[in-house]
């Protein structure tokens, strides 16, 4: 079970992540992260929506027939975003401002729909759970850090609004430095950096899939003396 936890939680974060590797869901994942604030509250928002909606899909996919199991999978999401987004309109009002449209348009992601039809309707519940809980930390991950980075190069500030969140007096966040590199909060600055974190990826993987036959082979070596 440790195991099964561990290797889905490394798929969603790392291997498989829908954003990073998947490309998935990127229209609001480009548009959105102006700043680390509106990450996380997206990808706080679209990891509870996958998490729910890989549970009821799985629950009820023995009742769902295969002809109409796409638009009943819209439909279980739909709902679901609609509890969202009734939730952050009652609690996070500032928040639901600054998101705008994103928050619906949670029902469009398809590293929501994919995860059901892929995952969901094919494993039990709790395998669904786990599968949704990896792959919406990992979208949400790459949200906050998109956020982060853009926020900090393009205003000089990190963590700057969090009173949208968690409410109180407007909190500014840490100045780093005047100003900034606007192009970095435009939507050229969310393609660049996206770009830089698949590349960034892509430079680990091979440093460590290299690093992998170096050992091997020096195992080998070892073997033949």
């Amino acid at each position: 079970m440790n195991d099964t936890l561990m290797s889905r939680m490394r798929n969603g974060l790392w291997e498989q992540n829908p954003g990073l590797v998947q490309l998935l869901g990127l229209c609001p994942l480009l548009a959105v992260t102006t700043s680390f604030v509106n990450g996380l509250g997206l990808g706080l928002a679209t990891l509870l929506v996958l998490s729910a909606s890989n549970v009821l899909v799985s629950a009820t996919r023995r009742f769902i027939r295969s002809e109409i199991r796409i638009p009943m999978y819209v439909l279980i999401i739909a709902s679901l975003v609609t509890c969202i987004e009734l939730v952050f309109q009652a609690f996070l009002p500032a928040l639901d401002r600054s998101l705008g449209i994103f928050i619906p348009l949670i029902v469009t992601n398809c590293a929501i729909v994919a995860r059901a039809e892929v995952y969901a309707s094919r494993h039990s519940v709790g395998a669904s759970l786990i599968d949704g809980l990896a792959m919406g930390s990992g979208f949400a991950l790459l949200l906050c850090a998109l956020g982060a980075f853009r926020e900090l190069l393009g205003q000089g500030t990190i963590l700057a609004r969090l009173d949208m969140l968690f409410g109180g007096d407007v909190m500014p966040g840490l100045t780093l430095f005047d100003g900034g590199f606007l192009l970095a909060i435009l939507p050229p600055g969310a393609f660049f950096s996206l770009g830089l974190a698949v590349a960034l990826k892509n430079i680990a993987d091979e440093r460590r899939t290299q690093r992998s036959q170096r050992t091997v082979a020096a195992r080998q070596f070892r073997n033949t003396q």
